[in-house]
């Protein structure tokens, strides 16, 4: 199954993201992976910093879910200053509702 679902980065925080993303740990891409969470891309909307998350899963479990591991919840901390984030540090999401495909 593909989801998507939104986040807000922090005005100015692009780069810092992107850099952040491009070194991911590799331990959590293979959490990811073995979890089910494939194919994931995430879109910036520079006019008002939103992340635009879309990732293939198998089953019912995304990259959210896992937020109960210890690795993940290093990574909350790790982004939780360049994101909105919940109490937590999860980043704040809104999943989103699809109204269209084409194959």
């Amino acid at each position: 199954m593909k989801i998507a679902f939104k986040m807000r980065l922090k005005p100015g925080c692009k780069e810092e993201y992107r850099k952040r993303h491009d070194a991911i740990w590799p331990e959590l891409k293979q959490l990811l992976k073995e979890s089910g969470v494939s194919d994931y891309t995430i879109f910036l909307d520079e006019e008002t910093d939103t992340l635009f998350a879309v990732q293939q899963q198998r089953g019912n479990q995304s990259s959210q879910d896992l937020g109960t591991l210890p690795m993940v919840q290093r990574w909350w901390k790790f982004m939780a200053d360049i994101m909105e984030t919940n109490p937590d540090n999860s980043p704040v999401t809104v999943p989103l509702e699809k109204v269209f495909h084409m194959d």
